[in-house]
């Protein structure tokens, strides 16, 4: 392997992707058509956060793996680049290359199933239906393949054709723990859509007893955001979050608004509407924030607490970090922002509240409220990839406690907040949208945009990042509000955690 590969690869193993771009950079200039050289400067670029120009690299090396898969028909490693597409959020890239990698080999079964996975996050629903039947054709006894299968007919509404799918798969002695997991989550929700209420909780709880096997659930430190809110529900005061409230910032360095509540409450139907705005470009679900937390934590030296570390900063660390920001933000997304308002949707950042106002007291903050009730329901009932936060849903009692502590975390630090910000009501933007909306776009500075009516219409056939990508991509709809209803008697042992929060959000009746 050439000495720049061979440092460049080194400097990843450590972590130091800047280093790492440096000798990708003299590996490409070397040889410049190395579709493997080109695919590890995009990698490092992406991990920089330089997003639009890692993926211009990767791109280059999709096309030029395809060049070779013409003469070998072997398309492996470009599925493995529209893997990496994927994994970076580029799935109309990933889509590109991937129809081309089937057309090069049509025998090949994982081509088709990317295929279907692609076509499914971008909405495109009868195409991704047709490559989930074709891959399935070729390997008709995969229990993987089937559960596809069986989420794509239901996001086409054959329901039916589902729920006999997914009976059939669970009949199998032999499914490996994720298998039986995702087969009883889909078949809930589908029991759900059928009205076969009755049937729809044995799943979850199925489901649930599976939970604590799978690999990836294991691998997450399930104690790190409940210590996490609990701390910073001691440390974060009045003092240190008025700090720098009175400052006046850089004209280069504005402050964004964030938009933020508890998962399945209503942002990303939100962020769609308001992104329907021609003055707001939206940040979806990104590391922006995670990134500057990172961040303060170097500049500390790793040492104490976030309100500790906030503690010792002082107004150039303030600006440092703002500028951080503004810098990753620029990096992700190029010249997309413009001169738009920029809308931070990242929903958990809700845990991050007390470092958004420190920075950003001049910030804007809209913060979404549901009922607690179908809140709970919806996140047991979502298959959400395993994280330190969303490993809390994984079963119906931890669910409720996880809501509990992050609704509790934000009732104390509501009143101590130098921001601006307007709780907003899920229910409100499904029965009263229009009056529900203006006074959102009032508070934010915006003239009211006819135009964000029809949000829908732009949510179709783009890449969402939230699990409810493909509720957001058709008109609005009611049945979602007061679902908990159907299933009352299950509430009996969670009510006492969620009863404080009904009270307090004004959800009694």
């Amino acid at each position: 392997m050439p000495q720049f590969m061979q440092l460049g690869q080194a400097a990843v193993q450590q972590k130091n992707f800047s280093e790492a771009v440096v000798w990708f950079t003299k590996a490409a200039a070397e040889s410049p058509k190395d579709p493997q050289i080109k695919a590890c400067l995009g990698q490092s670029l992406c991990w920089l956060g330089q997003r639009e120009e890692g993926l211009a690299h990767l791109h280059q090396s999709g096309q030029l793996l395809l060049k070779k898969s013409r003469k070998s028909r072997d398309i492996g490693l470009a599925l493995d680049m529209v893997d990496q597409l994927q994994y970076w959020n580029d799935f109309p890239g990933a889509l590109a290359l991937c129809k081309q990698a089937v057309q090069i080999n049509p025998g090949q079964l994982r081509g088709y199933q990317l295929l279907a996975l692609t076509y499914s996050r971008l909405n495109q629903k009868k195409l991704a239906l047709a490559a989930g039947r074709q891959a399935l054709k070729l390997a008709p006894n995969s229990a993987v393949l089937a559960i596809l299968l069986a989420t794509l007919e239901a996001a086409d509404g054959l329901n039916q054709e589902a729920k006999q799918r997914l009976e059939k798969v669970l009949q199998n002695a032999l499914l490996t723990t994720e298998e039986r997991f995702r087969a009883h989550k889909e078949l809930a929700r589908i029991l759900d859509k059928l009205g076969e209420y009755e049937r729809v909780f044995p799943h979850l709880h199925a489901a649930a007893e599976q939970a604590p096997r799978l690999a990836e659930v294991k691998r997450q430190d399930a104690g790190l955001v409940p210590k996490m809110l609990a701390t910073h529900k001691t440390e974060f005061d009045s003092e240190l979050l008025g700090r720098w409230a009175n400052t006046e910032f850089p004209t280069d360095q504005p402050a964004p608004v964030f938009l933020l509540g508890f998962m399945r409450t209503g942002t990303t139907l939100t962020q769609e509407v308001l992104a329907a705005h021609p003055e707001i470009f939206v940040a979806d679900e990104t590391d922006l924030v995670i990134s500057m937390a990172k961040e303060l934590k170097r500049i500390s030296n790793g040492q104490g607490s976030v309100a500790e570390q906030l503690r010792k900063l002082d107004l150039a660390g303030v600006l440092h970090l703002r500028a951080f920001y503004w810098h990753r933000a620029r990096a992700l997304y190029g010249d997309k922002i413009g001169t738009r308002l920029l809308l931070d949707k990242t929903t958990m950042n809700t845990i991050d509240l007390g470092l958004i106002n420190c920075i950003f007291p001049d910030a804007k903050l809209v913060f979404l409220l549901r009922d607690p009730r179908d809140v709970c329901l919806s996140c047991f009932m979502q298959t959400m990839l395993p994280t330190p936060s969303t490993v809390q849903l994984l079963s119906w009692e931890s669910t409720a406690r996880f809501y509990a502590q992050v609704m509790d975390w934000w009732l104390t630090i509501k009143p101590k907040l130098t921001m601006g910000f307007i709780e907003f009501r899920y229910e409100d933007a499904v029965f009263d949208f229009e009056p529900a909306f203006r006074k959102v776009f009032d508070f934010i500075g915006l003239e009211w945009d006819p135009g964000v009516t029809e949000f829908h219409k732009k949510a179709a056939g783009k890449y969402i990042a939230s699990p409810s990508f493909s509720q957001v991509a058709q008109p609005l709809y009611s049945s979602s509000v007061g679902r908990w209803q159907r299933y009352r008697a299950e509430y009996t042992s969670i009510l006492p955690e969620l009863q404080p929060f009904i009270n307090e959000f004004g959800y009694e009746n």
